[in-house]
């Protein structure tokens, strides 16, 4: 069935938000207070993760020297160019699919990230942004419009029950600030559910996890037995591993009686050197 058509922000019809992208596209007055936060400069190139409509596009294109818009949506990406700026560069597709690496390769400084990300592949995206950023080299910043709950375990800190594998993975490389809390009456249609904005600064890790993929692999395992003793959730991973948990408890100097929820990063970090 053909969806009946909405009149979006720039006055052309558009079809109907779709559920299977998780559409929910942000009133402008929010849209404004977004951007603000952001503080674009004019020699900024953003890189916008679901250009929708084009009601966050445009205020950025404004500000910014550069976007690039990304839109899974093949409707949407058809007709977006037609109604932006000529700075605004479209690219149909999926950022979890695209390689952002080649997709920026002519920037000539870091881009910042801008985007009011569909809640049913927010986790996805955010780790693709953690492995892209490269030390906030290839990516300085990301602005993101976000489940609340999502935000909340973002910014959680240890000992809290928001923290969790997100926090950790996420504060090893980036700062995390909250910016806005947001009603479903900000967004057309409204989700059932509150948002936040959240920005994130990329930076070198905050201390050296050693082997990427083992410190991911060590901070998932214990938090599947998170009210476990450290020394009890660690065993799994470390036998997975090829060491044994105690082993690795008294080389990076961590009382194993505490619980995995209250560790900080660099202690998660230094397990994973331990490994090594």
């Amino acid at each position: 069935m053909v969806k009946r058509p909405e009149i979006g922000d720039t006055g052309r019809l558009f079809p109907k938000a779709r559920k299977r992208f998780g559409q929910h596209f942000l009133e402008p007055a929010w849209v404004a207070r977004m951007v603000d936060r952001m503080e674009v400069r004019p020699d900024d190139t953003i890189l916008e993760i679901g250009a929708g409509r084009g009601a966050l596009t445009r205020p950025l294109a404004e500000r910014a020297g550069r976007v690039v818009a990304v839109e899974i949506d093949r409707i949407l990406a058809a007709e977006l160019p037609g109604l932006m700026p000529p700075n605004v560069h479209v690219v149909e597709g999926d950022v979890l699919d695209l390689d952002l690496a080649a997709l920026l390769a002519t920037e000539r400084r870091p881009v910042r990230v801008a985007g009011n990300l569909p809640y049913n592949v927010s986790s996805p995206i955010l780790f693709r942004l953690l492995g892209a950023a490269q030390g906030g080299s290839l990516i300085a910043d990301a602005t993101l419009m976000l489940q609340k709950e999502v935000a909340d375990r973002l910014v959680a800190s240890p000992g809290s029950g928001e923290y969790g594998v997100l926090a950790v993975q996420t504060q090893l490389v980036a700062e995390v600030d909250r910016l806005l809390s947001l009603p479903p009456g900000a967004f057309r249609p409204p989700p059932k559910v509150s948002s936040a904005v959240v920005r994130l600064r990329f930076r070198p890790p905050v201390a050296d996890p050693g082997n990427p993929a083992t410190f991911e692999r060590i901070v998932r395992g214990v938090f599947l037995q998170r009210r476990k003793t450290l020394a009890n959730a660690l065993k799994p991973v470390a036998h997975q591993l090829g060491r044994d948990a105690g082993d690795l408890l008294r080389a990076s100097g961590i009382d194993g009686s505490r619980r995995p929820e209250v560790l900080t990063v660099a202690e998660f970090a230094a397990l994973s050197r331990a490994v090594l």
